[in-house]
């Protein structure tokens, strides 16, 4: 049985056949449209909220101001390490994909030089086709070990930074999976980039290191009870991806914006000075080493990230000559509005191809999935090839053509360029100015359109871009570990530099900076694609290190990204939303302020008692698939009030008329299961009947309530099922809401036989402490998976000790805006609906605030009116 991602509104697929459309359609198992996907039913949700119950108040009691400061240092310890960590695994990725890129190319060139004058030019071919070959099959098999490692990784960051948990996506097996795979999907020649899997790197070091144990490798496991929740293991996580940007980019401060731009719903300022600290980590121990290694300058801290620009600046010999002017301002807008057409283009092929993967290629074998890869693999060698032969333009090496500082040596920035000119099938002194963009790494490609002036031709720029943008577009989404960063921006480049070249000689602006129009070009691609904005500008700005180009680039990447969102959404959300993750947007719309908490919440509940039998609990958890279940008490003597019409007490009474006859048949259904319990100790109680005295009928409901003030969880026992023959007033018990609590604790609490029999009293029941309660996260027992042979069925849970007494909670009147402002920004997975007395009537979860969820019951609203 599939398990609810927020767990309180599912159903299962066997009542698909008796719903109609309507519900179908809101539980996410039709689609109103072809290509429609909603949200599936099958995620988790993580909890930010803290559970202060019993256990976290007596970590608080001990906790004085040198152990409160003595925790601080170790998460400021942990976030240093996290960040030293993903820098080491980008050195690592970004070493081997050197080192193997350099090996094919060398060999390919040598054979190309070779075979150009003897006419071998096939054997050539078929080298170069080894090599990718080999290296996409590699990256491919290990994506088979962890399916979760292909792609970038950012849409299931993404998801997890907005509370929901994707499973496998932060394991140890995920992370080497991802770091080997994307070096050798990277040396194979795909159109792919190793900058964007690092921020995926990234998030799984943060969320693994602080816990010090792994699934994947059981020995290693330390007594490390600390951070053991969801809300400490985010805030990992939230660092670890901002470290993976600023590896990735040498932009710490980018990736502290990425992290809060891009998924976490909820942030302090705590938190901010943590993961700029990682990112600042991640950033200089990348250096460090690249730096040492590749210049032999160990301290010099030469290159930042495994991505660097360079630098931008005009040759001292040209007066005229100026980075950008405000008339160039009008170019890069209307370069902003094509970038987001283009970007456009590419996310709606792009999904196409997804949706075409999704029904004929993922349902089919394994091995079907490694041929994909391999047919584009081998695609995009012939046709690099076969276009570096035969369509590349074959240029003069003159020193003339470049300026001051657009030499051909910029070992400031990377190795010597000059190397990265391909004569590939031209004649001595000439240069292939096709094969120069194509038979070099994707990195050195964007360094020749940035700072190389006048050695592509208009005819050249506009091939490559075409089959770049093709390419890429087709190779995104294949099995293998893949980024999307520097695809995009090489794409964007080559239009930035066309843009340039058309200007200048139709034009005649000569004054204009090639590199800025390509840089700006680059942006407007890149914002076109993935729709970011302000995490962007401030990674672009870092990567040119140059300040004035922060007005371009942001008004480039806004234009960009307004113009895309007027078609489709960003590739990263659309791939989450084709994953039927629920995600929760930054805000709803204005038009759903028309619905209540009433019209949204899910009023079927599953509740359990202040004190429950075992018998019950295991019934309970057994035939349900939530994930959190209401502690309530029926509150008998409010019953004959509530029945007669009072305001005060029937505020609600449509709710909860509405689902009495749920109850009833949930307590039938809890008391039928029971059989299934092993245990010979056995007796179906549902035939027992404990009699409650009837209050007075007019007894004072205040004084009542006074009464029971030190006492507020009487011993009721859900084995008192509900008879055919009740009334419905004796069927209806109003329920009066005491806490929550987590289906992991339940199991917790009968794993370790936490109980007491019904001749003790509940203080003999063994107490857990917080350390105990969370031995076993991330990966609590199943329920199906416990020996409870050893358990009476009879004794009884005392859950008010381990319960959270005091959860967020709405009103049924309250706009479904604020419903939807407090569980994001407070990072919750369930919120109960109570009303004026403290009665539970619903419940809401991630899955109840989905836009589609929302766009349903707003439809249905409109239906009553």
């Amino acid at each position: 049985m599939a398990r609810c991602g927020a767990g309180l509104c599912c159903c299962c697929c066997g009542e698909r056949e008796s719903r109609t459309p309507e519900e179908l359609t809101i539980l996410g198992e039709t689609h109103e449209e072809e290509d429609e996907i909603l949200p599936r039913k099958d995620y988790e949700s993580l909890d930010y909220d803290r559970c202060i119950n019993d256990p976290y108040l007596e970590i608080l009691e001990s906790m004085d101001n040198k152990k409160a400061q003595r925790y601080e240092a170790v998460k400021w310890v942990l976030v240093f390490a996290i960040g030293v960590c993903t820098g080491l695994v980008g050195l690592f990725v970004d070493f081997f994909v050197r080192l193997f890129t350099q090996l094919k190319f060398r060999v390919v060139q040598s054979s190309v030089e070779e075979c150009t004058e003897k006419g071998c030019l096939a054997l050539s071919l078929l080298e170069l086709l080894g090599f990718n070959l080999t290296f996409v099959f590699l990256a491919s098999l290990l994506v088979l070990i962890q399916p979760v490692a292909a792609g970038s990784g950012i849409p299931e960051i993404k998801c997890y930074l907005n509370g929901v948990k994707v499973p496998g996506v932060v394991r140890l097996r995920t992370v080497v999976c991802k770091a080997m795979g994307v070096l050798f999907s990277v040396a194979g020649g795909l159109f792919v980039g190793k900058e964007g899997p690092m921020i995926h790197s990234g998030a799984v070091v943060g969320a693994g290191l602080p816990q010090f144990q792994s699934i994947s490798l059981r020995k290693i496991q330390f007594n490390f009870p600390y951070f053991r929740s969801d809300r400490d293991k985010r805030d990992f996580v939230s660092a670890g991806a901002a470290a993976g940007v600023a590896a990735a980019f040498g932009a710490p401060i980018g990736g502290t914006l990425f992290s809060l731009e891009e998924g976490s719903s909820f942030w302090n300022q705590g938190l901010t000075w943590k993961v700029l600290f990682c990112s600042m980590a991640a950033t200089f121990t990348l250096n460090f080493f690249r730096s040492g290694i590749q210049f032999g300058s160990w301290g010099s801290f030469q290159l930042p990230g495994l991505l660097n620009f360079g630098e931008f600046k005009c040759s001292e010999s040209d007066k005229k000559c100026h980075l950008w002017t405000a008339v160039d301002l009008g170019f890069f807008i209307l370069m902003g509005i094509v970038g987001g057409l283009l970007g456009a283009t590419f996310n709606c092929l792009n999904k196409r191809l997804a949706k075409y993967r999704m029904r004929n290629v993922h349902p089919k074998p394994k091995l079907v999935r490694v041929l994909e890869s391999l047919l584009v693999s081998l695609t995009t060698t012939v046709v690099v090839f076969v276009a570096s032969m035969v369509l590349g333009e074959c240029r003069q090496m003159s020193s003339s053509r470049h300026s001051g500082n657009d030499t051909l040596s910029l070992q400031d920035i990377s190795e010597d360029v000059n190397s990265s000119i391909k004569t590939f099938f031209c004649p001595n002194e000439t240069y292939n100015d096709m094969a120069t963009l194509f038979f070099n790494p994707q990195e050195s490609a964007i360094l020749q359109l940035f700072h190389q002036d006048g050695t592509f031709s208009p005819v050249t720029l506009s091939l490559f871009f075409l089959l770049y943008f093709l390419l890429s577009c087709w190779t995104y989404g294949i099995s293998v570990p893949s980024g999307l960063f520097v695809p995009s921006l090489l794409c964007g480049a080559a239009f930035g530099r066309l843009v340039a070249n058309l200007l200048k000689s139709y034009i005649g602006l000569d004054h204009i900076y090639s590199g800025t129009f390509a840089l700006i070009g680059a942006a407007a691609f890149l914002g076109g694609v993935v729709r970011m904005t302000i995490s962007l500008t401030v990674i672009l700005i870092e990567s040119t290190n140059e300040i004035t180009y922060g007005l371009p680039i942001m008004i480039t990447l806004m234009v960009a990204k307004w113009t895309g969102d007027f078609f489709n959404k960003g590739i990263y959300d659309i791939h989450v939303n084709l994953r039927g993750v629920p995600l929760l947007e930054w805000e709803t719309g204005v038009e759903m302020d028309k619905l209540r908490a009433s019209d949204i919440m899910e009023p079927n509940l599953t509740y359990v008692y202040p004190h429950t039998r075992i018998q019950s609990l295991v019934s309970i958890l057994r035939t349900t698939v939530h994930h959190a279940f209401p502690v309530v008490t029926e509150n008998r003597g409010n019953e004959r009030e509530f029945m007669k019409g009072n305001q005060l007490i029937s505020n609600n009474i449509k709710f909860k008329k509405s689902s009495i006859l749920t109850r009833a048949g949930e307590q039938r259904k809890r008391s039928q299961s029971m059989k299934s319990y092993p245990s010979s100790e056995l007796r179906n109680m549902c035939d027992e009947h404990i009699a409650t005295e009837e209050p007075p009928e007019k007894e004072d409901l205040l004084q009542q309530m006074l009464e029971r003030r030190y006492t507020p969880y009487p011993n009721l026992y859900p084995d008192q099922s509900p008879s055919e023959e009740w009334t419905m007033e004796e069927r209806f018990r109003p329920l009066t809401f005491h806490g929550l609590i987590l289906r992991s604790q339940l199991v917790t609490l009968l794993d370790r036989g936490v109980c007491y029999s019904e001749s003790q009293s509940s203080a003999s029941q063994p107490r857990l402490s917080h350390a105990e309660m969370s031995e076993d996260y991330p990966r609590y027992p199943d329920i199906h998976d416990l020996d409870l042979t050893l358990l009476n069925p009879r004794m009884i849970v005392d859950v008010t000790p381990y319960m959270n007494p005091s959860p967020f909670t709405v009103s049924p009147n309250t706009h479904v805006s604020q419903v939807f402002n407090l569980f994001r920004t407070m990072g919750l997975r369930h919120l109960p609906v109570v009303n004026a007395v403290g009665e539970v009537v619903g419940i809401i979860t991630r899955h109840n605030l989905t836009h589609e969820f929302l766009q349903a019951r707003l439809r249905q609203h409109y239906q009553t009116i």
